[in-house]
């Protein structure tokens, strides 16, 4: 079976009367790619950033962004707030993500034992999800909105590719914790999350902060906030995705 890295250089290639069927394409840039008189048929499309900005993606001509994006509202409630911009509205997006995942979390809990432990398709399992979402607040809340130096729980759960921007990988646990460990310290960061919302003012909100990554980048307090927000929608997207298979 072939396969092509990032030292592969692919760019403008033509594919005339190839058979993809079953291709994989995993952090890949697509984007631009033309499909012309293709059999897509089956075919399944996660693409996390596609709703950000003015982006587009179009079938047989029809521009279906809008569509994904009010039916991911509709299956997720208060995901349409996950751009809230005041202190109240902002309350009220994190409170719709506690229950969101609280009752994802119940799922969890009444399906098959080490259900939390399964990975679909080589994706991470649900505990490494909500590890990672202990870095996600780590970075976004610890470093980049309270300016902690060294914000990391050695729990969170990196990508490979953080060690790439500087990250110190020495700092996480090189054992797997037990689930139980998991939820307590994810149950933590959410809590830290909803405490630092309870006093936020809208002048805090337009407070300059530097990007956690890549600091000659400016954000502000509202931009780190959203990144939270974003975070916790689209690894619950993806949770519910691989649950429903696990089902």
């Amino acid at each position: 079976m072939a396969a092509f890295t990032e030292s592969d250089d692919l760019q403008a290639a033509t594919f005339t009367d190839v058979n993809l069927t079953g291709a994989r394409f995993v952090r890949s840039n697509l984007s631009g790619v033309i499909l012309r008189a293709a059999e897509v048929a089956g075919a399944d499309i996660d693409a996390p950033w596609l709703l950000a900005g003015d982006n587009t993606l179009l079938v047989n001509g029809v521009n279906v962004a809008p569509f994904v994006d009010a039916e991911l509202n509709r299956r997720f409630p208060g995901r349409e707030l996950r751009r809230a911009d005041t202190p109240d509205d902002l309350r009220t997006a994190w409170a719709a993500v506690e229950r969101a995942w609280s009752d994802t979390t119940a799922r969890v809990a009444a399906m098959s034992p080490g259900t939390e432990d399964i990975s679909v398709d080589g994706e991470w399992s649900f505990a490494q999800t909500l590890r990672h979402l202990v870095l996600a607040t780590n970075t976004w809340l610890g470093r980049a909105i309270l300016g902690i130096a060294d914000p990391f729980h050695p729990i969170g759960q990196p990508h490979a590719e953080y060690e790439t921007d500087g990250l110190d990988m020495s700092v996480f646990a090189p054992t797997k914790p037990t689930y139980d460990e998991v939820l307590a310290v994810r149950a933590d960061h959410v809590a830290q999350v909803r405490d630092y919302l309870a006093t936020v003012t809208s002048a805090e909100l337009s407070a300059a902060r530097k990007n956690p990554w890549s600091p000659e980048y400016p954000e502000t307090v509202l931009s780190c906030l959203h990144t939270i927000l974003e975070e916790e929608w689209e690894h619950l997207r993806y949770a519910t995705r691989d649950l429903a298979t696990l089902s």
